[in-house]
């Protein structure tokens, strides 16, 4: 469980990887929901 939170990237070959990386946070997520202007709305 304490190996998914942490970043990782792994070599698969020929220019290919896999990256994991921790969740964000639920707060945070709706942060950013909050301050970004989104596309197509007026203000």
């Amino acid at each position: 469980m304490a190996e998914d939170k942490l970043y990782k990237s792994e070599y698969i070959g020929s220019g290919t990887f896999i990256i994991s990386k921790p969740k964000r946070k639920k707060s945070k997520m709706r942060q950013t929901r909050l301050k970004n202007l989104r596309r197509g709305s007026r203000k």
